[in-house]
């Protein structure tokens, strides 16, 4: 596997794929998948609940080369109502069920299910040569991501992360002004989520239930739970949405929309893996033990260091993320002038100017009296769940391939482990996956999944 970004050495890949091989030994004889041009897709979409699970169901339902033969999901009550959508589907609560049974009938695979299950579902996915939807973030951990970004690759299959708006216009324009160089060679850039509604809705303070209640008869509790520990299960607070405040299943804030805010930043400045990683958090978050173990904080600020290239000033790029009850600097936001700045965006400070990426809009030139004249093609928005489908039969290869998108969540989550261990400088060793300076913070960087659900080498 001849790629950079991935630059294991090749004794190291022997290794781990002798691993991989120990812990599933089917894994050399499944078929890489092939098909020509315009041929139908049988596709599965596990996890099938919430906003996302029926919009990434019913975005691939509208394509006309897509039959989904196959649905999944732990609630018994969700599976009902996607069965309306889709009758003809067979349906199933466990995934390890559908894949075993499905075998060769599909060729294809979403999965839109909380964070922490994502590596086990398209894992195992991929090493029977299913080609692999999955929303963002790609996984929980970054050892996972390094090992599914490889698997990709080595089996061949077409993968794409959720990142949506990736395959919009304006990520599409900013991409293309940034790589032209538009604003000049990039100084400083600032990423932000501070969505109003968010804190109340997805931030939980905790703590946990002091005692548990029985699962309702219409969930699975077990395969809900999956790799994660085993915690009781309890009403209004983990299913179906709020587990991404816990940090036994989510990945917080800057894990979840942080894909989002980073895509075009990453792609149009060729970024390669961070030297470093610092995040400061709220106070009465750090200054509790009890929250520091079981939830995300309420904010943070993350500091990244990559290294420069020929589109940026200097011989590093300082990166900042601000989420919660934090904000950009007052000057950056200044410079979107007798507007308000947007909650969620990336503003990157050029020698030459600045451009700043509003989540779901289209990209601005700053200062605007000087681009008010600047004029260039805007590229078509293209369907992200399509273009996967394409790409599935016979296409051009999707706009957020595991290979990819797979280094940009890598950097994404050493925030959510510099965030556990805040205010240490955290240096990255990217090629052996360590922090030399803070060995003690490699413990964040994956987990042992619970006894029965050991997935490769985890």
């Amino acid at each position: 596997m001849k790629n950079h970004t991935y630059s294991l050495s090749r004794r190291k890949f022997l290794r781990r794929a002798a691993t991989s091989a120990l812990a599933a030994p089917f894994v050399l004889h499944y078929p890489l998948y092939s098909s020509s041009p315009n041929s139908k897709l049988n596709h599965a979409c596990i996890g099938v609940g919430g906003m996302m699970g029926m919009n990434d169901l019913q975005n691939f339902r509208k394509h006309p080369n897509v039959q989904i033969v196959a649905i999944c999901d732990v609630d018994s009550d969700i599976l009902k109502k996607a069965s309306e959508v889709v009758p003809d589907a067979r349906t199933y609560t466990d995934w390890r069920e559908l894949l075993i049974k499905e075998g060769d009938k599909i060729d294809s695979v979403n999965v839109t299910v909380p964070d922490h299950n994502h590596f086990a579902i398209a894992y195992e996915a991929i090493r029977r040569g299913k080609h692999v939807y999955c929303q963002k973030p790609m996984c929980h951990d970054v050892a996972e991501v390094r090992m599914l970004a490889e698997a990709s690759v080595r089996y061949g299959v077409i993968t794409q992360l959720g990142t949506q708006f990736a395959s919009g216009s304006g990520d599409r324009l900013a991409v293309q002004w940034i790589k032209n160089g538009v604003i000049g060679k990039v100084r400083h850039a600032y990423l932000c989520s501070n969505r109003p509604g968010a804190i109340e809705s997805y931030r939980l303070k905790g703590p946990r239930p002091l005692q548990g209640q029985t699962a309702p008869a219409n969930l699975n509790w077990d395969i809900w739970i999956g790799t994660a520990p085993m915690r009781p299960y309890a009403p209004e607070i983990y299913h179906p949405v709020k587990w991404r405040a816990w940090i036994d299943f989510g990945t917080g804030w800057s894990g979840d929309i942080g894909c989002h805010i980073f895509d075009a930043v990453w792609k149009g400045l060729g970024l390669k893996p961070p030297v470093s990683v610092i995040a400061r958090v709220d106070k009465s978050w750090q200054d509790s033990p009890e929250r520091r173990v079981d939830t995300w904080p309420q904010g943070d600020i993350i500091t990244w260091m990559f290294p420069g290239n020929d589109l940026i000033d200097s011989n590093q790029l300082q990166m900042e993320w601000f989420d919660g009850e934090f904000y950009p600097p007052g000057d950056v936001r200044d410079l979107f002038t007798g507007k308000e700045y947007p909650g969620e965006s990336a503003m990157l400070v050029g020698t030459e100017g600045a451009l700043l990426i509003p989540h779901r809009e289209m990209p601005v030139l700053l200062p605007e009296s000087k681009f008010k004249d600047y004029r260039t093609p805007v590229p078509e928005s293209r369907n992200h769940y399509h273009l996967f489908v394409d790409a599935c039969t016979g296409g051009a290869n999707t706009e957020s391939h595991f290979a990819q998108t797979g280094p940009m969540t890598e950097a994404i989550l050493l925030g959510t482990v510099a965030i556990r261990v805040p205010d240490r400088l955290l240096e990255w060793d990217s090629d052996n996956m360590k922090f030399p300076n803070h060995p003690d913070a490699d413990k964040y960087l994956r987990r042992n999944y619970r006894k029965g659900w050991k997935v490769a080498e985890f």
